[in-house]
C-alpha cells in the first residue's frame, strides 16, 4: 500500500487555537455549567414570602389545637364540675408555672430531670444497639429473644419499679434501670425493623465487596436501616421520658428535687395549680424535644434517603 502524502490532507476549517485559548475556553465552559447548577439550586429555594407562608401553614394548626384544648379546659372549669381549688383555670395554672420558673424551683427541677434523661437514654441507646445489632446478625439469637424484646416493650414502666427499688434501693440506679429497661427494647426493635426492610441487593453487594460480620453491620446494615432506627430512637425517647417520670414519683432523692419530686409534693399538699403547672412543664419538655431534636433528625434522614418530596417539605 503506497504511503499517504501529507500534502493530500485537508487544511483545518478554522484557525488553530493555542493552548492558552483552549484552557480559557474550557474554564468558560466549566463556569457556565456551574452557573447553571447554581441556578437550579436557587430555583429550589423558596422565596421569602413562600417561606413565611410555609412556616405559617405549619404553625397555625398547632396554635389552633392549643387554643381548642385551653378553651375546653376553661369551659369545664366554668361548668362547675369540680371546685376551682381541685380543678383551677388555665390562667391560674400558667401563673403557678410562671411563679415556679421565676423563683428557679422548676428550672432546677428541670435540670435534675434532664440530666437523668440524658444519661438514661444514652445507656438505653447503647443497650438497644448492641441487642438489636446482635439479633440482626445472628438468626438463632433473633429467634430466641426477638419475641422477648417485643414483650419487654409492652410492659408498663411502673411494673419495673418494685424490682428496681429492690435491686438498687432508693438511688439514681433505680431510676436509670427503669429508663433503660423501658427504652432499650424500642430502640432494638427499630434497628431490627430497619434490618428486615433492607433490600437484599444491598446485602449481596456488600458481600461481593468483601463485607462480612462487623464490617457488614457497620457499612451496610446500620446505614440502610437508619430511617427505621431513628423512628425507634424517637419511640424509645417517649418510653424513656414516661419511665423517668414514673421513677421520679416513687424514688425521691432529697438533694435532687426533680420534676417528679415537685409533682409528688404538689399532690401531697393538695396544691392543684402547682400540680397542673408541673404537668404542663412535662408536656412542654416532651413536645420541644420531639419537635426540635428528633423531628429534625427524622426529617433530615428521610430527606437524605429520598423518602420526602423536597418540593413540599
Amino acid at each position: 500500500m503506497p504511503p499517504i502524502s501529507t500534502d493530500a490532507l485537508p487544511e483545518p476549517a478554522g484557525p488553530t487555537l493555542t493552548e492558552e485559548e483552549i484552557a480559557a475556553q474550557r474554564n468558560a465552559n466549566v463556569a457556565q455549567n456551574l452557573a447553571g447548577l447554581d441556578a437550579l439550586e436557587l430555583a429550589d429555594r423558596p422565596a421569602r414570602g413562600e417561606w413565611l407562608q410555609r412556616a405559617w401553614s405549619l404553625t397555625w394548626p398547632k396554635v389552633a389545637a392549643i387554643a381548642i384544648a385551653l378553651s375546653i379546659w376553661q369551659i369545664v372549669v366554668w361548668s362547675g364540675w369540680k371546685p376551682e381549688y381541685v380543678l383551677p383555670s388555665p390562667a391560674t395554672a400558667f401563673k403557678a408555672l410562671w411563679d415556679g420558673i421565676s423563683d428557679g424551683t422548676l428550672l432546677w427541677a428541670t435540670w435534675y430531670t434532664l440530666q437523668r434523661a440524658i444519661v438514661g437514654f444514652a445507656l438505653a441507646i447503647g443497650v438497644g444497639v448492641v441487642i438489636g445489632g446482635l439479633c440482626s446478625q445472628f438468626k438463632v439469637l433473633r429467634i430466641a429473644i426477638g419475641s422477648m424484646i417485643t414483650g419487654l416493650q409492652t410492659m408498663p414502666s411502673i411494673a419495673w419499679l418494685p424490682l428496681a427499688i429492690l435491686l438498687f434501693q432508693l438511688t439514681e440506679g433505680a431510676i436509670l434501670f427503669v429508663i433503660v429497661i423501658g427504652a432499650a427494647p424500642s430502640i432494638a426493635n427499630g434497628l431490627l425493623s430497619g434490618r428486615d426492610n433492607i433490600p437484599p441487593i444491598l446485602t449481596r453487594a456488600g458481600r461481593v465487596l468483601g463485607a462480612s460480620g462487623w464490617s457488614m453491620f457497620r457499612s451496610v446494615t446500620l446505614p440502610a436501616s437508619l430511617p427505621s432506627f431513628v423512628a425507634g430512637l424517637k419511640q424509645g425517647w417517649a418510653f424513656a421520658w414516661r419511665s423517668l417520670m414514673a421513677g421520679e414519683l416513687l424514688v425521691i432523692i432529697a438533694d435532687k428535687p426533680s420534676i417528679g419530686f415537685q409533682l409528688q409534693q404538689a399532690r401531697t399538699l393538695a396544691d392543684a395549680p402547682e400540680l397542673l403547672a408541673v404537668m404542663i412543664l412535662i408536656l412542654i419538655i416532651g413536645i420541644v424535644v420531639d419537635s426540635l431534636f428528633f423531628g429534625k433528625i427524622e426529617k433530615a434522614v428521610r430527606k437524605r434517603w429520598g423518602l420526602i418530596d423536597t418540593s413540599t417539605a
